[in-house]
């Protein structure tokens, strides 16, 4: 059954080890970096646990993104859950708990992947989805190298702990130690999975592992970014980073025991490979993360709609045509996600279900990653400087002698001056702040980088069909057609 929101919290305060500033966090929901993130989250498991969107949500008891579609009917129930979560953040947590829930459940359509020469973790790959599914719980994941020596192995690095990698086994399990990055989220979730998203060499076996782990595991340390929700003066000021903040973390694991029930993939780079890339994981990543940006855009644009309106250029034809351009952008990320879901793919001849079209997938990432800073650059230029020319916080206009200044300067015909600094603080938070900048670099690389996504596109969108189209033009005329 699905947990609700004070269920999740209190499952949070198990004593797991976080890093910010030199402190260690005792309680993420009480810390002021943290709470308000931490209570955003609840709310999503208030949504699916009891609330009007509920049967959108979840089905027979269990969120939907947990469910392996079997059909196309699926896909859309799994996107319009996916959208319910993105709108009630507004797009802005991206690795909410049905992120990994739906690479799960691509694990769970394909378990025979897992079963390898050295280790059959089909089991536990099968137990993992199900432990999530049934204990609703979140989710978490860490799958990036630390970015040392970006021309060497994993195995050739200066010092042999610098990537996570396993050092011992033991009767009962495996020790790992080393590091991953970018563990987005890490320290709200409940559990993390620990793998390599990328291939690995064969010299690299010793790191070609991937475990589950509660997040509180002994050994494992969580050291977090700068905390954007920390640094916010209030909601009015910061209203997105001040609750949308959810961090991202180094992994620092010191020598960690993990039990071999919860060992997918051991030593076995094909495997440590395949496992996103041969099973529907990684196209249900894309399916999630495809319907937040496209949430995303839709939000950006309301925004950039709501301050022309307040600057009263919105009828202006240039201006017009730059909300008309925006609102193509937003149709764009839908199509991207419709047609995945009607170019859907049998997984396995059918017995696994179905997954997202492969190739309309991969090219959402390259949609993405290019059209988000676009999109920015676009609602700036129709923001001018009065994003700049801010109050510096809603204190001022609450002032006896500031107030009365505020209220004359800054405002606009239709827009009292309370209404419009509220809206370009807004504004601000999502395209200008320390957290709008983290976003625009976190849409860039939210699929890695553009030279990994772009060669797999190339290998895998279609050439072959493009290519022999062509060639079907120029076999169908020779030499005669010169005379």
């Amino acid at each position: 059954m699905t947990r609700s929101g004070q269920e999740y919290l209190a499952s949070l305060r198990d004593g797991r080890e976080i890093w910010l500033d030199g402190e260690r966090v005792a309680d993420v929901t009480a810390h002021p970096a943290f709470r308000n993130t931490a209570a955003s989250l609840a709310r999503l498991y208030d949504l699916a646990h009891d609330s009007a969107h509920t049967p959108v949500l979840t089905q027979g008891g269990v969120h939907r993104a947990f469910a392996v579609p079997r059909s196309h009917q699926d896909l859309v129930a799994r996107r319009e859950a996916y959208k319910v979560w993105a709108e009630a953040s507004f797009g802005f947590l991206g690795r909410t708990p049905d992120c990994m829930a739906g690479a799960a459940a691509g694990f769970a359509a394909l378990p025979q992947l897992f079963r390898t020469g050295g280790h059959d973790g089909s089991a536990a790959a099968l137990a993992y989805h199900r432990r999530l599914a049934e204990g609703d719980l979140y989710p978490v994941f860490t799958l990036t190298n630390p970015q040392i020596d970006r021309t060497r192995a994993a195995s050739e690095q200066e010092e042999d702990d610098l990537v996570l990698r396993v050092v011992a086994e033991k009767d009962g399990g495996i020790v790992v130690r080393g590091a991953k990055m970018t563990g987005t989220a890490a320290v709200f979730g409940n559990e993390v999975i620990v793998g390599t998203i990328e291939p690995l060499p064969a010299q690299d076996a010793d790191h070609a592992v991937c475990f589950s782990v509660p997040v509180d595991t002994p050994g494992l340390k969580f050291v977090s970014r700068t905390s954007y929700e920390g640094r916010a003066r209030s909601v009015f000021d910061n209203p997105l980073s001040s609750r949308f903040d959810e961090n991202d973390a180094l992994l620092v694991a010191d020598d960690v025991f993990v039990p071999w029930e919860r060992v997918l993939v051991y030593r076995n780079t094909d495997a440590a490979f395949g496992m996103w890339w041969r099973t529907p994981a990684y196209l249900n990543f894309v399916h999630q993360a495809a319907t937040r940006f496209w949430t995303k855009l839709e939000f950006l644009t309301g925004v950039a709609i709501l301050v022309t309106r307040a600057n009263n250029t919105h009828d202006l034809p240039p201006v017009t045509q730059a909300v008309g351009r925006l609102l193509g952008h937003v149709a764009q990320a839908k199509a991207f996600v419709l047609a995945a879901e009607a170019s859907y793919e049998e997984v396995d001849g059918g017995r696994g279900g179905v997954a997202p079209g492969r190739d309309i997938s991969y090219a959402q990432r390259i949609m993405a990653g290019e059209l988000y800073p676009r999109a920015l650059q676009e609602i700036k230029l129709l923001t001018g400087g009065g994003i700049i020319q801010l109050p510096a916080s809603g204190q001022d206009l609450l002032h006896p002698e500031i107030g009365p200044l505020v209220r004359k300067y800054i405002r606009s015909p239709g827009t009292p001056a309370e209404e419009r600094v509220k809206l370009l603080k807004l504004a601000w938070d999502a395209l200008g702040s320390e957290f709008a900048s983290r976003h625009e670099q976190y849409e860039r690389f939210y699929h890695g980088a553009p030279h990994v996504y772009l060669t797999q596109q190339a290998w895998e969108g279609g050439a072959d069909a493009c290519e022999a189209l062509a060639r079907t033009c120029l076999d169908g005329y020779g030499l005669e057609g010169a005379r």
